[in-house]
């Protein structure tokens, strides 16, 4: 007896934690359709409180959580419902959902593989294979925009090493251009200075060579002494030549004249 009112015991409980994860689930059945998707969350998170194995609330809070748009999270939940599940359609239905939700974040090679896992579980749905068509089309055209990208980096990193050779060239020529101009610079203050140097000989030559010539035009200079010397020996001489003559005109002279007697 013990023994039955213990399994009725566990029974009643079963039943009734049974009860309230429907109970929950169906709370948030009606959340999800009013578009209380966060609400949603919570109801289903109480029903997995209730029955951890619950794959019904494990599947709609995958939903609840790509409505959010909350991708990873609603992946996580899909996995594992396509991984514990025996119920073939509800595990293609969660490797559909999980196409979707790689699809949404433009993986889609991701998203390829997880709608042929969809397709093997159920062959005949024809909305995975809609989609899987799409996800390739759009892995096409993300491969090719990424090659034409690659391409036009490829032309920037021509442009550029172009334009740093340029660049490159154009300061050699600059040095170049530099570097002769400060020489043509040197050359022209060196030859400035050795004009100076001459002009300044030329100057200083041509300087002495009027003071020569203006030497040569001028008389000789005397000093007064000299002067005055030679002025008084020119006086001692005049005055002999003036005692001489005033002597031979005081004396008789001998002359022999013709008389007329």
């Amino acid at each position: 007896m013990k023994y039955i009112f213990y399994i009725l015991a566990l029974f009643s409980v079963l039943s009734a934690s049974a009860q309230e994860e429907k109970k929950y689930i169906r709370e948030g059945n009606d959340l999800y359709k009013q578009q209380k998707y966060d609400e949603a969350n919570a109801s289903y998170k109480k029903a997995l409180e209730k029955n951890i194995k619950s794959t019904k609330a494990d599947f709609n809070l995958g939903d609840a959580l790509y409505k959010q748009k909350k991708y990873a999270e609603a992946i996580q939940q899909f996995q594992k419902v396509a991984e514990t599940t025996t119920d073939k359609d509800l595990k293609a239905k969660s490797y559909h959902n999980i196409g979707n939700s790689y699809l949404e974040s433009q993986k889609y090679k991701e998203s390829i593989d997880a709608y042929k896992k969809a397709l093997r579980e159920n062959p005949s749905d024809d909305d995975t294979r809609y989609n899987l068509s799409y996800a390739q089309k759009k892995l096409k055209e993300q491969q090719k925009k990424e090659e034409e990208n690659k391409d036009k980096d490829k032309d920037k990193d021509k442009d550029k090493d172009k334009d740093e050779n340029k660049d490159n060239k154009d300061n050699k020529d600059n040095k170049d251009e530099n570097k002769d101009k400060d020489k043509k610079d040197g050359d022209n203050k060196d030859k400035k200075d050795e004009d100076k140097n001459k002009d300044g000989k030329n100057e200083e030559e041509k300087k002495k060579d009027e003071e020569k010539k203006q030497q040569q035009q001028k008389p000789n200079q005397i000093s007064k002494k000299d002067a005055q010397r030679m002025l008084d020996a020119l006086n001692n001489k005049e005055k002999q030549v003036q005692a001489k003559l005033k002597k031979k005109k005081g004396k008789a002279q001998k002359t022999n004249i013709e008389k007329d007697w």
